[in-house]
């Protein structure tokens, strides 16, 4: 019974996530360009023709077309149904580190705006206002929510709010720092403004010490790809690459297992402390 029921949540979880998912090829598509969200619902790219219900079911509805809209035979990039998958795999991911507890639904929000972003940042080198600012202020109310429901009073609020303002702070000098840097290195801007409002925004949510570990996971990560790609050919030293991406990768790093990491890493150097 108990196993039926896990998987039966499961399932559930997977479900949401691609959902979620599926929402978020629209918002990845529609807010670059300037498009509503809501209106008009989801249809084919080229032929304009609204998708059918079941054509429209997270995952299997690519499936089930074969990669191709059903009246125009115009591919449908693979990236749709990945997202999707991902996404409820990232979902379900969460809830088995976090289980059933508010950590779950913020850190759920949290993905599904720094995949957004993430997507956007690989297509269009922006990182839209919109996203950025709306994901601070609702990583501030996570603040200051996982606060009261976790001490009962209006004082672990406050205290909890104050740590996420200080993280938007932080991921602001943070990426200022490593522009600056970059910037001598390279003898060209190293980033964009979008990078610091997303790091300020990953600062509301992880509060500061964990958005330093994920900071020096995306340059880590970020470095090691950017070499690599340069080495090999795929890009030239002056070419540009989107750091959103690895900032949105460092944050889920430091977000699932930032205490783990920043545990071993004191016991490694400071095992006296």
């Amino acid at each position: 019974m108990n196993l039926l029921f896990d998987l039966s949540v499961a399932v559930a979880i997977l479900l949401l996530g691609a959902s979620v998912g599926s929402f978020l090829n629209v918002v990845v598509y529609r807010i670059p360009a300037g498009l509503s969200l809501l209106y008009p619902p989801s249809r084919c790219p080229k032929c304009l023709t609204p998708l059918r219900k079941r054509e429209n079911v997270p995952v299997l509805g690519w499936l089930w077309l074969k990669g191709r809209c059903a009246h125009c035979g115009t591919p449908i990039s693979v990236r749709y149904p990945l997202v999707e998958g991902v996404t409820g795999l990232l979902y379900l991911l969460t809830f088995w580190l976090f289980g059933w507890s508010w950590l779950t639904l913020g850190y759920w929000l949290f993905l599904s705006w720094l995949l957004a972003l993430a997507l956007i940042d690989l297509d269009t080198m922006t990182l839209p206002n919109p996203l950025t600012q709306s994901g601070l202020v609702i990583g501030l109310g996570f603040q200051a929510a996982l606060g009261l429901l976790t001490t009962g009073t209006l004082t672990g609020a406050i205290h909890q709010l104050m740590y996420g303002m200080v993280g938007v702070v932080v991921g602001l000098w943070l990426v200022e720092i490593i522009s600056l840097v970059g910037t001598i290195t390279l003898g060209q801007t190293a980033m964009g403004a979008g990078d610091a409002k997303l790091a300020a925004m990953m600062g509301a949510w992880l509060g500061w010490k964990y958005l330093l570990l994920a900071g020096f996971l995306a340059c880590l990560v970020g470095s090691l790809i950017g070499g690599g790609a340069i080495a090999l050919g795929i890009l030239n030293r002056r070419q540009p690459m989107p750091f959103g991406p690895f900032l949105a990768l460092g944050a889920l790093l430091a977000a699932f297992w930032g205490e783990a990491m920043v545990a071993t890493y004191m016991r490694i150097f400071f095992p006296l402390v």
